[in-house]
């Protein structure tokens, strides 16, 4: 069991968001007793090749929240995403709300700071952020108490958001058919992901889990929710009893054969800056492109 202060007896209304483009599932969150909320993961499009971004997806989450007189609190990134932008600047500035990642964005800032040769002017200290979380803090949504775990591997600065009944895994996990994330980007570690996912799994049998991503393995349809029961005893790379030799040696050949992310260039310049676009000296929103460094 965990030592995390699980309250299995508050259940929040979860909304799910798939976005085709990035198989990405975003979240708006609902304390059962008030009209408060958070948004996990979102989405900003960007149409790479024309250089165009645009805010369909954040405008969907918005419009949601307003229709249903929701009260925005938390913004929450469960850790800098590779394969996505985020749009939590845009929604901030529509509806309000903190923006919190883990207190390690600052190691993801350092490393890949220096990929993207960024300036003294560039902050490394997490300060685009409004809350940095460590190990078990708690917050609220509203009257429903949330809080954060420690998960690296996938990247150095993952983490795991329990509210209630609820857990948002970020990239830690994917549905049991889907297994696990990659652990080879800069700061990744096979070994440090499956003492995560441990972690994880030590939540009570019955919280619900929520993926960031789904790829629909084997044509099955997209999904999202599962519960940790079901992902210790079905989940392909860790489930029935798998140990953590065998899933290094899993993870570490997975990995040398993947592709890097589609969005990978433009999604960690965005992201490590809490989803606003870099600009160049004259403030217009510039992309770099790093060579043979990635």
């Amino acid at each position: 069991m965990t030592d995390y202060p699980v309250n299995l007896e508050t259940k929040p209304v979860v909304q799910a968001f798939f976005d085709e483009a990035t198989n990405t599932i975003s979240y708006i969150v609902k304390d059962p007793t008030s009209p408060a909320c958070a948004i996990v993961d979102s989405v900003m499009d960007i149409d790479y090749a024309a250089g165009r971004i645009t805010y369909d997806h954040a405008d969907e989450l918005i419009r949601q929240i307003q229709d249903q007189g929701l009260r925005l609190e938390w913004i929450i990134e469960t850790h800098v995403h590779a394969d996505h932008l985020s749009a939590a600047p845009y929604i901030q500035e529509k509806l309000g709300g903190k923006i919190g990642i883990g207190s390690k964005i600052m190691v993801v800032q350092d490393t890949f700071g220096k990929v993207f040769n960024e300036g003294t002017e560039f902050q490394r200290d997490g300060s685009q952020f409004d809350a940095l979380f460590d190990d078990g803090d708690t917050y609220m949504v509203g009257n429903m108490q949330a809080f954060a775990m420690y998960t690296p591997g996938h990247t150095p600065a993952c983490m795991v958001h329990v509210m209630g009944d609820a857990a948002f895994v970020g990239d830690t996990l994917f549905m049991p058919d889907g297994g696990s994330a990659r652990a080879d980007f800069p700061g990744g570690d096979a070994g440090t992901l499956y003492d995560s996912i441990q972690k994880v799994l030590a939540l009570p049998d019955e919280t619900r889990l929520f993926m960031c991503h789904d790829y629909g393995p084997n044509g099955r349809d997209i999904a999202w929710q599962t519960t940790v029961a079901e992902e210790k005893a079905q989940n392909i790379h860790v489930g029935g009893g798998k140990t953590k030799e065998e899933f290094v040696k899993f993870r570490t050949e997975r990995d040398a054969v993947l592709d890097m992310p589609k969005l990978i260039i433009p999604s960690l310049q965005v992201n490590m800056r809490a989803g606003e676009v870099p600009t160049d000296g004259d403030g217009n929103p510039m992309l770099k492109v790093p060579v043979n460094t990635l």
